[in-house]
């Protein structure tokens, strides 16, 4: 499946019956010995009894991850294709249950209470010093402001910052965001656990339209275009200088079945 081109592979594992070690999941994510994939998710039963379902999320490297924006629509629309739900789900991950509302072919999940925002730190790189901020949408992203996207250096300068001991010791992700205009941004994302940039990064659509709404003091929602083309909406509500009650929506396509023998 695929979210606004963040792709991954989905798992049936109600029972229980399979183990992925990391070597696994980056045999399965890689793009010429696997299928190729961003990340790889297990549905799993909710044992907490804190929501309908649950998952397991693998980066492509074989790293755990907390939380996935683009995956966690896939997923709610993965349920939907084996279990013909049409309500609104829960599920289980690891930073929180997460609600999932089905508008066709759209997907809007509700995500956790961002976290640790910062704003215009002054960050040493190879190139100079840097502002950058940085909020926790459920997994650590920075933000910095470029003038033009297509000339963003995402690889080279994402790598930097991601690995900057600002953010030690497990890094962060990094988005590069151009203001398009009045509620409209682009962003480029360098993905923790991918270790390159990804045609989308919903966590970090997320965490780059709350500072640019706080930053330009802008209204709910947002309209954030991806590198994939697609675009995506993130709304929101502010008081007492605190995002509540985000939601992501875009996009969640299913792109073929099959089997694979590890």
């Amino acid at each position: 499946m695929n979210g606004a081109g963040n792709d991954f592979v989905l798992l049936d594992n109600r029972p229980r019956a399979l183990r992925l070690a990391p070597p696994h999941v980056a045999r399965l994510c890689h793009r010429q010995r696997g299928v190729g994939a961003d990340g790889v998710i297990l549905l799993i039963p909710c044992r907490s009894g804190r929501a309908d379902w649950a998952w397991e999320f693998y980066n492509s490297d074989g790293s755990a991850a907390e939380m996935c924006g683009n995956g966690a629509r896939c997923f709610a629309r993965y349920i939907q294709r084996l279990t013909g739900v049409q309500r609104a789900i829960t599920f289980e991950t690891g930073a929180g249950v997460i609600t999932a509302v089905y508008h066709g072919e759209l997907v809007s999940v509700s995500l956790t209470p961002p976290q640790g925002l910062r704003l215009d730190e002054a960050l040493a790189l190879s190139a100079g010093l840097v502002s950058v901020h940085s909020l926790n949408t459920g997994v650590p992203h920075a933000v910095l402001f470029v003038p033009d996207a297509d000339q963003a250096q995402v690889q080279p300068l994402g790598r930097e910052v991601r690995h900057h001991p600002h953010f030690g010791p497990q890094g962060t992700n990094v988005n590069f965001v151009q203001v398009l205009g009045p509620g409209t941004i682009r962003v480029r994302t360098y993905e923790r656990g991918v270790e390159g940039e990804t045609l989308a990064c919903g966590t970090g659509v997320t965490a780059a339209a709350l500072v640019a709404a706080r930053q330009q003091r802008w209204r709910s929602p947002l309209r954030v275009r991806v590198q994939g083309g697609d675009e995506l909406e993130v709304s929101f509500e502010e008081s007492g200088g605190q995002f509540h009650n985000v939601h992501l929506t875009g996009p969640a396509e299913f792109v073929f079945d099959g089997r694979i023998t590890l």
